[in-house]
């Protein structure tokens, strides 16, 4: 590793970014891609939006943000009343005119496996407009090598220069919480950071140095830079394995893993994290699956990280099996399920590889009558059947229901008692229901034994 403090940084290429006389293009303005606009329009930096969706396009250029991030809208608006902030459709034009190119977009597909057509189209549009002394940034997750055996030499192809001797290439992976992500790149992360290219080490700590204020940690090599953003969610991954697979032990010996859970990591060595109905979103399930595609490439084994991802694959089920031990005495095909949170994780509108896919596809095998999702952050959804009730009136969700499965961890959910679930049995995928509020009514929670 170096360090960033060592290195001078260019101040001219700090007022030429802050004047805006140096543009920076962002293709994506997703999850990852919008927060990064806003952060630089608030270092008063000259912005060009690019996505391929229409729909998130026309709301940018009025200054609304589809994803719910506190401040993205306001940024957005901001630089839109300062001229600062432009949407283009024409990706090549936004590469033509930008000197530093941030690309956002995703590296996935349905199976988990790497897709890089996305990247490879953003990549051929930006080589189409490179110029000399240009920079470009890739921000994605990726596995191993995408940037050195992909993106440059694409980049080199459409544009003709030559990344040692004629623009610089950067991998910076996102390192947000969906949420809290522009305090997370102003506030609370060093940026990790790895380039090529002449000049490159300077250029990428002063740009960077603008907008993470925790500083820049550079690595030696791309490939190691790539492989540690797949290491922090490969952790996460096989450390909510252990805790599902603990939590499934303590149903079975008749003992609160939650208590056990909260005794054990009092400490400090020791820091279980919480078993839950499953893993969701576009980093925890896909981040395993890029080093299990490499590894397999490459005839070598990761047991643990494959045996993490099968365990947490298989919670949904579990779950649904647990739940529907509550409603034994009922006819199944008669019974109305209703599904607390479409969202992969609580306050938030992300359903990417949400674990309520796999409740619902399990619960049709099952030939459940009539199936009800409540979400408060997500008003529609074409992935899910037609079928389907998806509301966000939460009392006309239960009207009617034979058994309410908890999914997402969203804040409402957790003040929800007897009062509310009346008769209806429950299963808490989560634990977040307050147990005194639920003790007259009949509810079944993941990691405790529950006599049916």
């Amino acid at each position: 590793m170096l360090k960033s403090s060592n290195i001078q940084q260019d101040l001219e290429l700090v007022n030429k970014i802050k004047l805006g006389k140096l543009k920076i293009s962002i293709y994506g303005l997703g999850h990852v891609g919008g927060p990064m606009a806003a952060v630089w329009l608030r270092a008063g930096a000259h912005v060009i939006g690019v996505d391929k969706s229409s729909k998130v396009s026309e709301a940018a250029k009025k200054g609304v943000a589809l994803i719910p991030e506190a401040g993205l809208s306001k940024a957005y608006l901001d630089g839109i009343k300062s001229n600062r902030f432009v949407i283009e459709d024409d990706p090549v034009l936004a590469s033509q005119e930008s000197y530093f190119k941030m690309i956002c977009v995703p590296v996935l597909s349905r199976n988990r496996s790497a897709d890089f057509s996305i990247l490879q189209d953003v990549v051929t549009s930006i080589g189409k407009g490179l110029k000399k002394n240009d920079v470009i940034s890739l921000n994605p997750s990726v596995p191993p090598g995408t940037t050195e055996d992909i993106v440059v030499p694409l980049l080199e192809k459409e544009s003709g220069l030559n990344v040692r001797h004629d623009f610089c290439v950067i991998y910076n992976p996102e390192r947000i919480y969906e949420g809290q992500a522009i305090k997370d790149i102003e506030n609370n992360y060093p940026a990790i950071v790895s380039s090529i290219g002449r000049n490159s080490i300077k250029i990428s700590v002063t740009l960077y140095s603008i907008i993470f204020k925790k500083g820049v940690f550079l690595i030696n090599d791309i490939k190691t830079a790539e492989t540690e953003k797949l290491l922090e969610g490969v952790y996460r991954d096989v450390n909510i394995a252990l805790a599902n697979e603990m939590a499934k032990f303590c149903e079975v010996v008749g003992v609160d893993f939650w208590e056990a859970r909260r005794a054990a990591n009092s400490q400090p060595f020791c820091q279980i994290h919480k078993a839950g109905i499953g893993v969701g979103g576009a980093c925890i399930p896909i981040y395993p699956q890029f080093i299990l595609d490499v590894a397999r490439k490459k005839k070598i084994s990761c047991e643990i990280t494959e045996k993490s991802r099968t365990i947490n694959d298989s919670m949904p089920l579990y779950c649904v099996r647990n739940a529907l031990k509550l409603i034994k005495n009922l006819d199944i095909t008669k019974s109305i399920v209703t599904l607390l949170g479409l969202a992969f994780r609580g306050d938030v509108s992300d359903t990417r590889l949400s674990p309520t896919y796999k409740v619902i596809k399990i619960l049709r095998k099952y030939d459940v009558k009539e199936i009800k999702v409540h979400d408060p952050y997500v008003k529609e959804d074409p992935n899910i059947p037609s079928n389907i009730i998806l509301t966000s009136n939460i009392l006309d969700s239960i009207n009617g229901s034979n058994l309410i499965i908890l999914i997402a961890d969203h804040s409402e959910y957790k003040t929800l008692g007897s009062d509310f679930f009346g008769r209806i049995p429950v299963y808490d995928g989560r634990n977040i229901l307050n147990r005194s509020l639920t003790s007259k009514s009949k509810v079944s929670i993941i990691g405790v034994h529950y006599n049916q």
